[in-house]
């Protein structure tokens, strides 16, 4: 209970008070994930539960790892923060913010489940339409060496039945809003190229999407269709 104990007492708030932000936060975090559909949650949303009443330099960071820990330790999830990837002035390369405020920072939920734990306890069946939009769009994007045209993207999305200007799908609605929450989920970035012709729209594939546990995830998948013979997608 002492070594528990002694980090507090530079905080001069007791074990008590310190357990109950922590929990805010963690609650905080599972709703927001949940309402939200895994977009990510600012860091300064987070110090702000704390902050409110207490002024303590450096308590948000405790108490933000210790809902970390408590949230892998208990819920299984890992709570991951992303580093922004911003478009340089020639719009050629990505450069991460990493000098970047902390208040800029951002976290998601990603679970450290079993993947077949996770899909028969945790997956909701509601979402998974949307699970297959995500990794069908990734292998596209992927294919295309990581960046594609938004109108060749959106040409290989209509070859599966989606189309662009569709706002009444029966399964995800607006199917320009359903691309956007990949963009809002950070999975994919925007990006406006200029070229001879004007401006054009890229996506590129966007830090989440470049995390090694999805991206080997993103590969499996392709292979997984190539192997069944389902559907090959030609960029050439």
């Amino acid at each position: 209970m002492a070594d528990e104990e002694e980090p507090l007492s530079q905080f001069n708030i007791s074990k008590e008070e310190t357990d109950k932000l922590v929990a805010e936060v963690i609650r905080f975090i599972l709703f927001k994930s949940h309402q939200n559909l895994g977009c990510p949650i600012k860091r300064e949303d987070l110090t702000q539960i704390v902050t409110k009443n207490y002024r303590q330099r450096n308590l948000a960071t405790h108490v933000i790892n210790e809902a970390k820990n408590k949230l892998a330790n208990v819920f299984g999830y890992d709570l991951k923060e992303l580093q922004r990837a911003r478009v340089s002035s020639n719009a050629q390369s990505r450069i991460p913010q990493s000098q970047s405020s902390v208040d800029s920072k951002s976290y998601v939920l990603v679970s450290q489940l079993p993947i077949e734990m996770f899909r028969k306890y945790v997956v909701d069946e509601a979402t998974s339409p949307m699970t297959g939009f995500t990794f069908a769009v990734l292998a596209v994007v992927q294919l295309a060496g990581g960046k594609i045209p938004e109108e060749t993207l959106w040409h290989h999305l209509k070859r599966m039945g989606l189309h662009e200007n569709d706002e009444h799908n029966p399964v995800f609605g607006n199917n320009k809003q359903t691309l956007e929450t990949l963009v809002q989920q950070r999975f994919l970035q925007k990006e406006k190229v200029s070229g001879p012709e004007g401006n054009s729209l890229f996506y590129d594939l966007a830090e989440r999407a470049l995390d090694p546990q999805v991206s080997e995830k993103i590969k499996d998948y392709i292979s997984q269709i190539l192997k069944n013979d389902v559907a090959v997608v030609d960029l050439d």
